[in-house]
């Protein structure tokens, strides 16, 4: 496990890559989360996770899909690629000054058939189903989210 202070010279220093879940449901309404932790945080997002050191794609995308929506050994094969974003943050994990946090990020789109399949709260205090016009109308969703849907 890397310590926080070797991990905060990483976030100061390099891009981080993670893996961005947008998840919709039957009827078109896409999953955010209130986002506990910065950077982002106390915004509505989409679920994801960072790629860890050795880790592959899949093994990342059915370990973040795990980790942030109680799903087992989805695999990435049943996602749809959706493209490469980049996320600028002025924050970072440990609310440190002038510390900015950069992710490059690879956006997999899937729809879940049950929307009673999440329930994890490490990221996020809580999760809401909106369609994309609501989650564009409303100020507390995250720009990084919305542009996803423009």
């Amino acid at each position: 496990m890397l310590a926080a202070i070797d991990f905060l010279d990483i976030v100061r220093l390099t891009p981080l890559i993670s893996i961005d879940l947008i998840v919709d449901d039957s009827t078109g309404r896409v999953l955010v989360g209130y986002r506990r932790n910065r950077p982002a945080r106390r915004t509505w997002f989409v679920p994801g996770g960072r790629i860890l050191k050795d880790e592959t794609l899949d093994t990342a995308f059915t370990r973040i899909v795990d980790a942030e929506l109680g799903i087992t050994e989805l695999e990435r094969s049943a996602a749809l690629f959706e493209g490469v974003f980049e996320h600028h943050y002025d924050d970072n994990f440990a609310g440190e000054p002038d510390v900015s946090t950069h992710y490059i990020v690879l956006a997999y789109s899937l729809t879940l058939s049950s929307t009673t399949l999440v329930g994890r709260l490490d990221q996020h205090s809580e999760y809401l189903w909106l369609t994309p016009a609501e989650l564009l109308a409303r100020d507390d969703v995250h720009d990084n989210t919305k542009a996803y849907f423009r």
